[in-house]
């Protein structure tokens, strides 16, 4: 699969958004990639999941015993990431602010671990994601993600795969060009609301 034809199914989901985007990280952007909707389609989850564990180099996918994922955006990444290496798929979440593993969901001690993002920014949920399952016990040993939004600059502290690189700017709220301030912002993932601000 071609970086085109990976696009290609973000645009036949209509998953590739323009306008004034929050992002988790607070950070400002005009285009949004909706991985919701590319994911909401099974078999084209399945499609991106499994042509990324196809790219995963071998030394890694022999070592691992378990997929982790932040939620909510990760779950399904992950699950899909889980089928097609052979391996259970988990996720932490943060019932208390900060990320924790749940739900009788458990790592033995010393269990390798890849870590599966929808979207990769600044790469602060995933550090937290990582951190929480240190503390269950297991050990990352390589991340991955459908997209790597970070201009190719994140340093998860392991190595990093990502399905596709797209070179999306940035900005923080008071740092916005004088076109992006002119359109009202939007948070969009789980919830759309307007910017508060």
């Amino acid at each position: 699969m071609t970086d085109d034809e990976v696009l290609a199914e973000f645009r036949a989901a209509e998953a590739l958004l323009e306008g004034h985007f929050i992002l988790s990280s607070g950070l400002r952007s005009p285009r949004y990639l909706q991985c919701a909707r590319v994911l909401m389609n099974p078999a084209r989850a399945a499609r991106l999941a499994g042509e990324l564990a196809l790219r995963l180099p071998d030394k890694v996918k022999i070592r691992l015993g378990a997929v982790v994922s932040p939620a909510m955006g990760g779950v399904i990444a992950g699950h899909e990431m889980g089928r097609a290496l052979g391996l259970d798929a988990m996720f932490v979440e943060r019932p208390q602010g900060t990320f924790e593993l749940r739900r009788g969901f458990r790592l033995p001690k010393g269990q390798t671990v890849l870590l599966m993002e929808d979207v990769v920014t600044t790469g602060l949920s995933s550090r937290e994601a990582i951190k929480a399952v240190e503390a269950a016990g297991g050990v990352v040993i390589a991340a991955a993600a459908l997209v790597d939004r970070s201009n190719g600059t994140v340093d998860l502290g392991v190595p990093f795969y990502p399905l596709i690189r797209l070179d999306v700017p940035s900005y923080e709220a008071d740092a916005l060009p004088p076109e992006l301030a002119a359109i009202p912002a939007i948070k969009p993932g789980s919830r759309l609301a307007l910017d508060p601000a």
